[in-house]
């Protein structure tokens, strides 16, 4: 064996997407262990409950991350519904969930771009990025933001959604599907991307379990939880929702995950649609969460398991505010993939798992 040498992989690294910082101790071209290096964007968002009403910190909470914006609004929202005894209008479940499956749509989309742009297939990395654009013109119209939404609040949402632009939304949806289908084809099936990730980061289903992996990570390894199984909200109303599973494990598997998961959001979208309610899109909410009254909350983001939590005190301003990302539980596991592998490999194992720094820094 060679001498161990320490290298510093990112924050700024060309083929990163954020700013993930790893120390990787090298022999020769093997990695033999990987060294998270966590705080490098910290906000001390959380800590903005003691100066933000539970009104306001909505719109602290989507600013998380843009990517994952949506999420965040709607987890901490029903988190503080929870709190106070809220009952939020059937349709306005429907239209968080329709936003919020948009917003997986376009997470996986854009992830999709920055994987085949790190293959080499910068046109294909243009094509995601053509199609995730026509998402974000419906995120336009619908509430005004492409990225930042901000039409969430405490007992319901802000916007509707009238009968003609949801048309307009299924309509863009069916056009994106073919060409979604073509890209996706191109990239599971063509013999380079196979030999850069069939077998590459392997994580087994047993570690998986035993890491809490969450996510499409997890899901790669034949992890079958995913949160929208629990038939929260307007998910209780599907006819029938079964995770995306792949046993691989490893890299190809993730990839796998994560393009059949866009044609599935595109089919709850399509459901809920058919099936929207007619009635009010918010309720009004009056009084404070109550002293030392808690509430927890989990949802399914783009990239996994988010929990929330949420203590009141009386007032107006939450005493405390707490999230758990899914990247912040899947280092773990990106560490074990890492365990072994070629350091040529390192960027596309990172990519497969698409950690969010923004999440976990906050």
């Amino acid at each position: 064996m060679g001498k161990a040498t320490v290298i510093p992989f990112g924050p700024q690294h060309p083929v990163l997407p954020e700013p993930l910082h790893l120390d990787l101790v090298v022999e020769d071209e093997k990695v033999v262990e990987a060294i998270p290096q966590i705080g490098f964007v910290h906000r001390g968002l959380e800590k903005l409950v003691e100066t933000k009403d539970y009104n306001q910190f909505v719109y602290v909470a989507e600013r998380i991350c843009g990517i994952c914006a949506m999420g965040h609004s709607l987890g901490y929202a029903e988190t503080v519904e929870q709190l106070m005894g809220v009952e939020v209008p059937k349709r306005a479940q429907y239209l968080r969930v329709i936003w919020h499956e948009l917003s997986r749509i376009h997470s996986h989309i854009l992830w999709l771009g920055l994987a085949a742009d790190a293959f080499g297939f910068e046109s294909m990395f243009m094509h995601c990025w053509r199609l995730r654009e026509r998402v974000l013109t419906l995120f336009e119209k619908t509430t005004g933001g492409r990225v930042i939404l901000s039409v969430v609040c405490v007992g319901g949402v802000v916007r509707d959604i009238d009968d003609a632009q949801m048309a307009e939304v299924i309509s863009v949806l069916e056009g994106i599907t073919d060409e979604y289908l073509q890209i996706m084809n191109t990239l599971i099936s063509d013999y380079s991307v196979k030999n850069r990730t069939v077998g590459v980061g392997y994580l087994s289903h047993e570690d998986a379990l035993e890491l809490s992996m969450v996510g499409p990570f997890a899901r790669a390894s034949n992890v079958n939880y995913d949160v929208r199984q629990f038939g929260k909200g307007a998910y209780g109303d599907l006819s029938d929702f079964q995770p995306i599973l792949s046993n691989e494990g490893d890299c190809y598997g993730r990839v796998v995950v994560r393009c059949k998961e866009v044609l599935q959001s595109i089919d709850i979208i399509k459901e809920l649609a058919a099936k929207m309610p007619a009635g009010d899109i918010a309720v009004p909410v009056k009084g404070a969460p109550a002293a030392d009254a808690e509430a927890c909350n989990v949802l399914e983001q783009p990239r996994g398991e988010c929990y929330y939590y949420a203590r009141g005190n009386g007032s107006k301003y939450l005493e405390r505010m707490r999230m758990r990302t899914p990247t912040s539980q899947n280092i773990a596991g990106m560490v074990k993939a890492l365990d072994g592998c070629d350091f040529a490999d390192v960027n596309m194992i990172v990519l497969t798992i698409d950690p969010c720094i923004s999440c976990t820094e906050r």
